[in-house]
Parts: structure tokens; sequence; C-alpha cells
């Protein structure tokens, strides 16, 4: 049974843990505007579709005023950009993960809701070691997830069709968008979200350590397309 070409990742709760530094720099400016701060797990809740709904989600949880959200943001992004590597670290096995993925040749790719320049620059300064065929963030002129665009010019890109390539992720979103782009899913049980969000979004497959996302690769798409 032939194994996956290619691996999508998402980042925030899948490859690294930066729910406390978004965290803190999104409570410093929220204090900035005399607005309460909220705690990490309710974070959890508020991140996943880019920093615009963050900010959003955070000002209607305390029904604070919209015309705030422009300058929430700008302070968030202010403070986020000193601080986004005071605590953030890779999950622990997730490194010997993708050193696996790259000596069988599977090619690993991460696509983000986080702004393109900051996903780059988290990939190369945490993961320097490993090769990476396309590592994209959120870009001008592109809907962000679960819309399936950005997928589908990846697997242009890597002249790749959907049966060899698996996708993983941590949240609903995330599940969405492989089933938009016909992908089979993996959902990371270490991540932001519960097991019951990500079987509700489609999951092919759960996953409570990094090491299982080799094995599923192994597994190949025959068994994959079987189940869903």
């Amino acid at each position: 049974m032939p194994m996956m070409k290619a691996v999508i990742f998402d980042l925030d709760g899948t490859l690294l843990n930066t729910i406390d530094d978004i965290a803190d720099s999104c409570n410093v400016a929220l204090s900035q505007y005399g607005l309460l701060g909220f705690s990490v797990e309710e974070y959890k809740y508020f991140v996943g579709n880019g920093v615009d709904e963050l900010i959003r989600n955070v000002l209607d949880a305390q029904k604070a005023d919209p015309s705030l959200w422009e300058r929430v943001k700008s302070a968030y992004l202010r403070d986020y950009t000193q601080n986004q590597r005071n605590k953030t670290r890779p999950y622990p096995g997730i490194l010997p993960l993708l050193e696996n993925l790259n000596r069988l040749g599977i090619i690993c790719n991460v696509l983000s809701n986080k702004p393109d320049i900051d996903t780059r620059a988290v990939i190369s300064h945490y993961f320097p070691q490993v090769s990476f065929g396309w590592v994209v963030g959120k870009r001008p002129g592109y809907p962000i997830k679960p819309d399936p665009t950005s997928v589908k010019e990846m697997m242009e890109k890597l002249g790749q069709p959907a049966n060899s390539i698996l996708y993983v992720g941590d949240t609903y979103t995330d599940m969405m968008t492989a089933k938009n782009a016909g992908l089979a899913s993996v959902g990371v049980l270490w991540g932001f979200r519960k097991a019951e969000e990500l079987i509700r979004g489609g999951a092919w497959r759960l996953a409570e350590r990094p090491d299982q996302i080799l094995s599923f690769a192994k597994e190949g798409i025959e068994r994959a397309d079987s189940s869903r």
C-alpha cells in the first residue's frame, strides 16, 4: 500500500504551542483600552480563524465597543511581533516526526491562518533543521481556511493529487479545510480543541501522539478512501 507523498500541517496548536504568547499579547492590547483579559483556556476557542476574528471574538465576548477593533488589533500585532517567541515551543515529539517524514521523502508543508510573514518566521526559527516544501500563511487576496484555495494551490505546486496528501490540524476549521480540498485529515488531540469537534469536522483519524501521524502517512490513501 503506497505511502502519502506529502503532509500539510496547520501551525498553531498542531506544530507549535503558541497559545500563551497569543494570550499574553492580546491581554496587553485589551488592557490598553481598559478592557478585560481572558485565560489561556478561553483563548483556545478564540483563535483559529486569523487575527481579525481573534480580535472580534475577544471584543464580542465582553460586549466591547466594536469601533475599538482596529486599535486593539494594531496593539496586539505590535506586542505579538515583539513577544511571539517568549513561551512558544514545538509540541513534544513534533521535531522527530518532521525529521522522520523528511527521511522517508514525504514532503512537509505548512498552511496557517497566521499572517504569512509570521508563519514563515516561526517555522524558520523553530525548525531550521527540517526541510519544508511550502510554508504559507494568510496572504492578501487569498481567503483563509477553511476555504481550500491555498490548499489547492499548494497541491498544484507539489504536483500531487489529493489521494497522496494528508492534512493535519487541531480544529474544526482544519478538518473542514481538508474536506473542502478533498484530502484525508488527521485531528490532533494535543492542540486547542477537543476530539468531539474534530470528529464533527470529519477527521479520518485522531492522533494522541505525533508519531501516530507517521503511521497514518505510511498507511496510504487506499485505507483513507475506504473510511470516508
